[in-house]
């Protein structure tokens, strides 16, 4: 079916909001198929897909969705692990099955209207994702080009068996939270042959916060064969991980200026367990910290409170995050910036189990001073080794690293190294 049949529902080319529906609901009827968009621009509000649809974003397509939050309704989503109302999302399915999106196109979410909004304040609502899908399974997305997100740029929440492949995601350096894929809650996801260069988080990997209802965890995730440029992060972990993230996969990736490598961050009242994480084959070059594990995060809701923040040692309870069992090797990483690598868990729950391998970090003696996590007290940083505090049973034996300013390893007595 061609989208080009419902042009009589398009305002003349101007909103084809309305010819996107009535093809959907056609396809629905008959239960299933594939709706084409062929080379051209179409404008239009949020598109909903339904079970068994596919749409075909041929080469030369571009839609590009409304700069106008009336054309958004709102539904309830969760934004940043909170439940809550939000802006419908640009490309939406919820409770759906086998759905795909294809082609060489592009959806273009001409997000500047609403990352004017959020400088601004002036939104009642988080804004839309680009692409979200929300309870579904046997999730297709590949090679289209997907640009301009107003918000995260793809967004699959509790999936279960997602497939995303040679995507290219672009968004301006300076777009907020703008993040690449935020697999959140999602078991059985493969992540193939992506360029990535965004405005925050290049992938995220997330499962819900404490204010999230029965979050699930994020497991059996594999990445594999991408590029990621800029961002704050190339391949991350949290800060939503209330349902835990395990069995994670991560090979033959390229990072080139994101401020961070691979990153794990979480703070007291996330709880849930951060484990069997593997890391092989990477090439970073131009990152300000090749491998951050951050356990003080501070960026949401309560992330500077007292408790939060505590230096100090804490009861272990549900609510106490952990990391463990994180396996890493043959890794370069050169003209890096800040530290070769920042470990810093909680006095009552060490990082625990990091083994590298075959690693060589090189840093740059020009680049400019940086602070290598986000959190309360963390010095600035140039050119130093490894940073660890609250850390035990850390394997480093596997590790070079060039043109260190200052001791390889700056540790105290709650560091305990193999």
């Amino acid at each position: 079916m061609l989208l080009t049949d419902y042009a009589a529902f398009s305002q003349n080319g101007a909103d084809w909001s309305r010819a996107f529906a009535e093809a959907l609901k056609q396809l629905r009827k008959d239960g299933g198929g594939v709706l084409t968009v062929p080379a051209g621009d179409y404008p239009t509000g949020p598109i909903e897909l339904f079970s068994h649809v596919t749409l075909e974003i041929q080469s030369g397509a571009r839609v590009r969705f409304l700069q106008d939050a009336d054309a958004f309704p709102l539904v309830e989503l969760e934004f940043e692990g909170i439940p809550g109302l939000c802006y419908k999302p640009c490309l939406y399915a919820k409770d759906q099955q086998d759905i795909a999106v294809t082609g060489y196109g592009a959806l273009d979410g001409q997000g500047e209207y609403w990352w004017k909004q959020k400088r601004e304040g002036t939104l009642s609502y988080p804004r839309p994702y680009l692409v979200c899908f929300d309870s579904c399974r046997n999730v297709t997305l590949e090679n289209v080009t997907l640009t301009q997100s107003p918000c995260w740029t793809v967004h699959p929440l509790r999936c279960d068996h997602v497939v995303i492949r040679g995507l290219h995601i672009l968004n301006p350096a300076d777009s907020p939270n703008t993040d690449g894929i935020d697999p959140d809650g999602c078991r059985n996801v493969r992540i193939l042959d992506c360029t990535i260069d965004v405005g925050d988080d290049c992938i995220a990997i997330k499962s819900g916060t404490e204010d999230t209802v029965n979050p699930s965890p994020s497991e059996y995730i594999l990445i594999n064969n991408c590029h990621f440029l800029h961002g704050h992060g190339g391949v991350v972990m949290g800060s939503e991980m209330s349902g835990g993230i395990r069995n994670v996969l991560v090979s033959d990736c390229l990072f080139y200026e994101t401020d961070r490598g691979v990153r794990l961050k979480t703070r007291r009242g996330r709880g849930a367990q951060v484990e069997g994480i593997q890391l092989s084959n990477l090439v970073m070059e131009k990152v300000m910290c090749p491998f951050v594990f951050n356990m003080y995060y501070f960026c949401g809701k309560g992330g500077k409170l007292p408790q939060v923040q505590d230096k100090g040692p804490r009861p272990v309870t549900a609510m106490t995050p952990s990391l463990s069992d994180v396996r890493i090797s043959g890794v370069t990483a050169r003209k890096c910036g800040a530290c070769a690598g920042f470990f810093y868990g909680l006095p009552e729950m060490p990082v625990q189990g990091v083994t590298m391998r075959d690693v060589l970090v090189e840093m740059d003696e020009n680049a400019a001073p940086g602070l290598p996590a986000m959190m309360t007290d963390c010095p600035e940083m140039k050119g130093r080794g490894f940073y660890l505090r609250n850390a035990v049973d850390v394997d480093l034996s596997g590790v070079r690293v060039k043109n260190v300013q200052g001791p390889l390893y700056d540790l105290d007595e709650s560091v305990r190294l193999l």
